[in-house]
């Protein structure tokens, strides 16, 4: 569903950035034979710290998938994936979980709350079973980032679909990890709610330093990013740095057209 636009804030130059995550020559193949489905052709892109990345492309580019084997929930068939100096080749399943419990936020289109839980244990719940300490300093400025102060003795079910999406931002901000990987944030939410979202994201990539990559069809969306990565067939066909929700459609229409046309 669209989301209303609202005036983009002047970022920083991000170009000398250190690098969160890295997928480099990254292959993805389902199946064998003639069966055989390559959903990732040897894509090589950057995640800059403190960059927000929107990606996009048309059903079954191989967007999600990207995203996936980046966030080591699905295995890679070839190159290589990083996040931070961590290569996920070849982690034994203890070290994986380790590292996306400590070093990898989720935001998902489902909110996965746990409705028993009030919106500041779901919030903390990632740090209680990882037995880490809470900064309460820093969850306290989480909170008030996202508009959630007043909502935090509410359980999930006394909250709005913008506000349960808010305690899943919260949720993936608290533990302060080096990436946060979003899959369709807003794709349940009204349009004022998703733009709420959406303008929280933004907030903390400008305000906090996170790095954010953000998969995403809506144009409107990509436009709060730093800068867009377009996928078509499994491969990585553009780019587009300071994006507007204009700049994004043109550029998906001729992608559309050359599709047609090829």
């Amino acid at each position: 569903m669209p989301h209303a636009a609202v005036p983009r804030p002047a970022f920083p130059s991000r170009t000398t950035a250190a690098v969160a995550a890295r997928a480099t020559d990254l292959s993805k193949v389902y199946g064998q034979g003639e069966t055989q489905v390559v959903a990732l052709d040897a894509v090589s892109v950057d995640f800059r710290q403190a960059q927000f990345t929107a990606i996009m492309g048309p059903s079954g580019s191989g967007k999600s998938t990207l995203m996936h084997c980046m966030a080591g929930l699905d295995a890679i068939s070839g190159g290589s994936a990083r996040i931070g100096d961590v290569e996920l080749t070849g982690l034994k399943d203890k070290k994986l979980t380790q590292l996306r419990r400590d070093k990898i936020g989720f935001i998902f289109q489902a909110f996965n709350l746990l409705p028993t839980l009030t919106a500041l244990e779901n919030i903390t719940l990632p740090m209680d079973i990882a037995g880490r300490r809470v900064d309460q300093e820093w969850v306290g400025r989480v909170v008030e980032t996202v508009g959630l102060s007043g909502r935090l003795s509410h359980r999930p079910a006394q909250l709005s679909g913008g506000q349960q999406q808010r305690v899943a931002v919260a949720r993936a901000l608290a533990a302060q990890p080096e990436i946060i990987f979003a899959d369709e944030p807003t794709g349940n939410l009204d349009s004022r709610s998703g733009a709420e979202v959406l303008g929280f994201l933004r907030e903390s990539v400008r305000a906090m330093d996170q790095t954010v990559v953000m998969v995403t069809h809506d144009p409107v969306a990509a436009a709060y990013a730093d800068r867009v990565v377009f996928l078509a067939d499994g491969r990585i066909v553009d780019e587009l740095a300071e994006p507007t929700a204009d700049s994004v459609l043109d550029r998906m229409r001729r992608f559309e057209t050359a599709g047609r046309t090829s």
